[in-house]
């Protein structure tokens, strides 16, 4: 490429220290033998200004995005409290000599130098890197086309061996792919294997679960009807011996009865005139027991025929 040295913020070193500055850079790029582009002076409408700018070389620049009021007028400009330092201004900085050199005058130059010279000598490198040279190693010109068809089947070999490279590499893959899935495959199906164990373990505890549950539930059952059986005896048992024992007492007071009627009759005695109150008895046993009292309070007068 075309090389143009230039020192940025030229406004931070005094106008010494940067003349100073400018020698020791071109003396560093000729000592390291570093090519920069010169302005062409064989042209001699622009040799004069060519030269003189060659002397600039490197050119001191100052950049600035902002823009101050200078007298009348705006310029680019960098301002300090010690002063304003203007872009455009060739006592300030090179900027405008850098700017007319490479836009005004020298373009055209700069493009020739980059398409003649640094291409042509890139595509030769480039060239060279692939095998195409001027000449033999025995210093004999040779054909390109023989050169082209040599490079030609070594390339195509590099590709073949690729080629099968390649396929290779995607034989192993796939094989490495399908152990994987094959791995993969028999941990599932261990796993389900060992689910299903677990499965079946399960529905044979709750299977016995259930079949002692319907055993526990037979035997209440069967106790239950047992119990009801039992208590159904003994409430028959139980109701017929007060229905008993009501028949006898009820008999010896009819006995007794008969007694009173007869000895009544004998003694002539006449009953008085008393005041009955209603029974309120809740079985036979309290109402015979309630008649006996009747008939044991009773007042007997003599005169009663």
């Amino acid at each position: 490429v075309n090389i143009i040295p230039i020192i940025a913020k030229a406004d931070t070193i005094s106008k010494s220290e940067l003349h100073k500055f400018k020698i020791k850079i071109m003396s560093e790029l000729v000592s390291n033998g570093v090519q920069i582009y010169q302005f062409p002076t064989d042209d001699e409408a622009v040799a004069e200004i060519n030269s003189v700018m060659n002397a600039h070389l490197p050119f001191a620049v100052v950049g600035s995005t902002e823009e101050v009021k200078v007298g009348n007028k705006l310029v680019r400009a960098r301002q300090y409290p010690w002063g304003v330092v203007q872009v455009e201004n060739e006592s300030h900085c090179d900027f405008v000599k850098l700017r007319e050199m490479l836009i005004r005058v020298n373009m055209e130059d700069l493009r020739e130098q980059t398409h003649t010279r640094h291409y042509e000598l890139y595509r030769r490198c480039k060239l060279e890197e692939m095998g195409f040279k001027d000449t033999d190693p025995d210093s004999q010109p040779f054909s390109l086309q023989e050169t082209y068809e040599t490079k030609r089947k070594e390339f195509l070999g590099e590709l073949q061996k690729k080629e099968e490279e390649m396929r290779q590499m995607f034989v192993n893959k796939v094989k490495e792919t399908e152990a994987e899935l094959k791995e993969k495959e028999r941990e599932l199906h261990e796993k389900f294997e060992h689910l299903k164990r677990i499965h079946q373990e399960e529905k044979r505890k709750v299977e016995e679960k259930r079949r002692e549950l319907e055993e526990e539930m037979n035997a209440f059952n069967r106790r239950k009807v047992a119990v009801e059986t039992l208590q159904s005896q003994s409430l028959q048992a139980t109701s017929q011996q007060p229905l008993k024992k009501d028949k006898d007492r009820k008999n010896r007071s009819v006995i007794t009865g008969n007694q009173s009627g007869a000895s009544l009759s004998s003694s002539k005695v006449m009953i008085t005139k008393t005041t009955v109150e209603p029974l309120n008895c809740s079985s036979w046993w309290q109402a015979i027991q309630c008649c006996s009292c009747l008939v044991k309070n009773a007042a007997w007068r003599e005169g009663f025929l």
